[in-house]
C-alpha cells in the first residue's frame, strides 16, 4: 500500500483515539458534577454531521471536518459561541452555576486524560517490548560531531561514557541530550583509549540550532565508499564510479564526514573531489535554492550499519517507574524545545498534519504506532494547556484568576476572549500547514 495512505491511516486513528479519550476528559467529570453536556463529537460539525444520535440529554456524533473535537457544555462559554442560552438566568446544571473548582476539575480533565494516556501506553510498552539501548562498545567506529563540538574539545569517533557524572545507558540517547537537557560535562572516551571530561556552555543547544548543526551529532560513523550521484553532484558532472576524496578539502572516510564538510565551510559552493583513472578531478557543486549536493553511498563495513541494539527488560511493577519516567523526559523535552520554535529559523519548521502524520511509518507497525500515540498525546497536552484563550488552558487561566481574587470575568470579556484565540489558533493552524506544503512542494 501507498506510504502516503498508511500514514494517513495511522494518523486518522491515533487522532480519533486521541480526541474521543480527551473529550470524555471533560465529559465525565461534568456528569459527576451534575453538569448537562449537550453535545459530544467526534470533528466539527460545521453546519451538519455525518453521524449524530440522541442518548439521554447528549448528541453523540461525527463531524466531517477533521480538526478535533469537543463536547459542548450547558452555561460555558465555548467554540460554539451561543449567546442566546448564555444571555438566559443561569440554571443549577449549567457549567457557569457550579463552584470555581468544580469547573477547574472539569476543564483540566482532557489534559489529565491525554497525560495519564501518554504514559499508560509507555509503560505497557516498556511491559511488553522492553527497552532498547546500545553502549560505548556497541559504537565501533565512535560518533561523527559537528563542528561546533570540536571548539569543546570533542573529536570524531569519541564515545560518550557519562553526563554530568551519569554512566549514559544508551549512546543514542545523547544527540537528544545535547538539545534539550542539562549537558555541562560529559565525559568521553577518545579513539586512542583515553578519557576527558569535556564542559560544555548552558546556551550549547542553541549555538547548535543557529548554526544548523542539529543535535551536535552526525550519527555514528559508519565507513562508505561513493556509490551513487543525483542532484548537484550528477550536474556537475560527478560518476558513481568515482572515488570520492573530499568535500571542501576534508577526506571522506565516514559517511558523518559529508555532514561534517558541509557544515564546517557553509558556503553555496561544495568542491568535491574525485580520483578519476588516477587523475585527481575536483567539482563545483552549486548549492543555491534547495540543491542537494547528491552523493549517495555504500557501506563498506556491512556487518556494522548502526550500532547494534540490546533489550533490557522489565516486571510490571518495574515498568510503571520506567514508563513514567520516559514519559516525563519526552514531556520535558517537546516543553524544552519551544525555545527553538520562538525564533526566525524555528518558526519556519513548525509543521501541521503532514509533519504529525511523519511521525509515523511508511508500513503499519503496531509497536510503532503506540509510540507515536503517546508522544502525540502528550503534545495535546502540552499545548492544550497552554495559557490561550479557546484552549482549556485558557479557560485553566480564567478560574485561577477568579479563585485568587474572587473577581468572575464577565461573560462579555470571556467571549471576546474567546473569539481573539479562535482566531490565533486558525492562524496557527494555516501557518503551520502551509509550513507542510512549502516543504513539500520544494522538497526541503
Amino acid at each position: 500500500m501507498d506510504p502516503f495512505f498508511v500514514k494517513g491511516a495511522q494518523l486518522f486513528l491515533s487522532l480519533s483515539i486521541l480526541i474521543v479519550l480527551h473529550e470524555f476528559g471533560h465529559f465525565i467529570p461534568a456528569r459527576l458534577f451534575k453538569i448537562r453536556v449537550e453535545k459530544f463529537f467526534l470533528f466539527f460539525d460545521v453546519k451538519f454531521s455525518l453521524f449524530k444520535k440522541k442518548i439521554g440529554e447528549t448528541v453523540y456524533g461525527i463531524g466531517w471536518l477533521p480538526l478535533g473535537g469537543y463536547v459542548k457544555i450547558a452555561g460555558m462559554i465555548d467554540e460554539s459561541m451561543d449567546k442566546e442560552a448564555m444571555a438566559q438566568e443561569p440554571k443549577e446544571w449549567e457549567f457557569r452555576s457550579k463552584p470555581a473548582w468544580q469547573r477547574l476539575i472539569v476543564m483540566i480533565g482532557g489534559v489529565t486524560v491525554n497525560i495519564v494516556l501518554g504514559f499508560f501506553i509507555y509503560i505497557m510498552i516498556i511491559a511488553s517490548y522492553g527497552e532498547e539501548y546500545s553502549t560505548a562498545d556497541d559504537l565501533k567506529y565512535g560518533f561523527g560531531f559537528a563542528p561546533t563540538m570540536e571548539q569543546y574539545g570533542f573529536e570524531q569517533g569519541d564515545k560518550i561514557r557519562s553526563v554530568n557524572g551519569v554512566p549514559l545507558e544508551d549512546q543514542m540517547d545523547f544527540p537528544q541530550m545535547l538539545m534539550m537537557r542539562d549537558v555541562a560535562k560529559v565525559t568521553v572516551v577518545h579513539e586512542n583509549g583515553g578519557e576527558e571530561e569535556l564542559t560544555l556552555p548552558d546556551d550549547i543547544g542553541m549555538e547548535l540550532f543557529k548554526s544548523g548543526e542539529m543535535f551536535g551529532v552526525n550519527v555514528p560513523r559508519t565507513p562508505v565508499k561513493l556509490d551513487s550521484v543525483f542532484g548537484g553532484a550528477k550536474k556537475a558532472g560527478v560518476l558513481g564510479t568515482d572515488k570520492l576524496l573530499s568535500i571542501n578539502g576534508y577526506p571522506i572516510k565516514y559517511k558523518s564526514d559529508a555532514t561534517y564538510a558541509l557544515q564546517k565551510e557553509k558556503d553555496t559552493v561544495a568542491t568535491i573531489t574525485v580520483l578519476r583513472d588516477g587523475v585527481e578531478r575536483k567539482f563545483d557543486v552549486d548549492l543555491g535554492g534547495a540543491e542537494m549536493v547528491g552523493v549517495g553511498f555504500k557501506f563498506l563495513d556491512e556487518d556494522y550499519i548502526m550500532p547494534e541494539r540490546h533489550k533490557r527488560e522489565y516486571g510490571f511493577g518495574e515498568s510503571i517507574t520506567e514508563g513514567i519516567s520516559y514519559g516525563y523526559w519526552v514531556l520535558h523535552d517537546y516543553a524544552t524545545q519551544f525555545k527553538y520554535v520562538f525564533t526566525k529559523k524555528g518558526a519556519s519548521q513548525v509543521g501541521g498534519f503532514g509533519a504529525i502524520a511523519g511521525l509515523f511509518p511508511d508500513t503499519w507497525n503496531w509497536l510503532s504506532f503506540w509510540e507515536t500515540t503517546a508522544f502525540i498525546s502528550i503534545i495535546l497536552a502540552f499545548m492544550n494547556i497552554l495559557p490561550i484563550p479557546a484552549l482549556d488552558g485558557g479557560h485553566v487561566m480564567f478560574l485561577l484568576y477568579e479563585m485568587v481574587t474572587g473577581r468572575k470575568p464577565s461573560d462579555k470579556f470571556l467571549e471576546y476572549a474567546q473569539m481573539i484565540g479562535f482566531f490565533l489558533l486558525i492562524a496557527l493552524v494555516l501557518y503551520a500547514n502551509g509550513n507542510d506544503i512549502y516543504r513539500w512542494i520544494t522538497g526541503g
